[in-house]
């Protein structure tokens, strides 16, 4: 949303052992740990975010791995780092419909990934087109929409436990659900995906579609957060998503210093270029009290938010 303060603590790290030490240093230090992807799905607060912030930019390899591996290819990266082996990053040669499995580090961009199976017309993934963010932040948050989520594609995952340790998790001993990989306190470092073989074309086509689609709905250009609220259960909000609820409020197009909700899609908050995180906490909270004023219904947050401090002591919360 380019909104916020700054990171008390910023660190980089660029294989996923330096990741698991920067997250194992920073609990034994007693500082909170903050995992920064993208951005997407996060608001921060004005003022100074205590603690560690761990960006995963430099994490971004994403590779085909040898088809003899299979589903063991995660044990065999995990093998590789621990005898200080560098993985190869390249797309290995294979036939198009050979393996179809793709290994990406927490730091790789949805954009990147979803061009990539679409050159190669595996399908499982066009729904995400268009949904900004990272690996590592889609497998954590289930990222997706009405097309398809994150999770239907992934086979098996890397994270960092609660004890510092990479280990590898397999889909079933996870349980996503909506909008959550189920993950607690972990740390996704990597994630093993598995997709279906299609006509390159036929992949490329519904890609195309679904982003026309999307880019007419929402804001997909604009300075944002993605969606805000989660949908409610529809037998509370008589089948009503959020942005129609937004939408039926009257509450389209309402701005509040820099901040406005989306005149496209009720659901997104958009920063029109000088808004504060105190311009859009506040605006959530209007929309939120209008929804359930008008409705009875009451939304829950789909983004994060990181809390701040200023001089020393808890930022306002708008």
């Amino acid at each position: 949303m380019r909104v916020g303060g700054a990171a008390e603590w910023l660190l980089e790290p660029k294989t996923l052992d330096e990741l698991a030490k920067a997250v194992q240093a920073a609990r034994e230090s007693g500082m909170v740990v903050r995992v920064l992807g993208k951005g997407a799905n996060l608001i921060v607060e004005d003022g100074v975010v205590p603690g560690v912030v761990v960006a995963t930019d430099r994490l971004n390899l994403m590779w085909r791995p040898d088809s003899s591996e299979g589903g063991q290819a995660l044990e065999s990266l995990l093998d590789a780092l621990r005898l200080g082996q560098r993985p190869d990053a390249r797309l290995a040669p294979q036939g198009r419909e050979e393996g179809l499995r793709l290994l990406a580090l927490c730091g790789a961009t949805h954009q990147r990934l979803v061009s990539t199976v679409m050159e190669l017309g595996w399908s499982g993934l066009e729904g995400l087109v268009g949904v900004p963010g990272h690996v590592g932040g889609g497998v954590a948050m289930n990222a997706g929409g009405k097309w398809g989520e994150m999770w239907s594609v992934v086979e098996s995952i890397i994270v960092v436990d609660d004890d510092g340790e990479l280990r590898v998790l397999r889909r079933e001993q996870c349980e996503p659900s909506y909008r959550n990989g189920n993950l607690g306190t972990k740390v996704v470092a990597a994630a093993l995906l598995k997709f279906r073989p299609d006509e390159v074309h036929a992949v490329k086509q519904r890609t195309r579609e679904f982003l026309k689609e999307k880019n007419a709905v929402q804001p997909v250009a604009e300075w944002s957060a993605g969606c805000v609220f989660k949908n409610p259960d529809p037998a509370v909000s008589c089948g009503r998503t959020t942005g129609r609820l937004v939408d039926e409020a009257g509450l389209k197009g309402r701005m509040l210093g820099g901040a406005q909700v989306s005149p496209k899609h009720g659901n997104f908050i958009v920063n029109t270029g000088a808004a504060t995180a105190s311009d859009v906490l506040e605006l959530v909270r209007i929309v939120q009290e209008s929804v359930f004023e008008r409705f009875g219904v009451q939304l829950e947050m789909e983004a994060k938010v990181w809390r701040a401090e200023v001089d020393g002591a808890r930022a306002p919360r708008g």
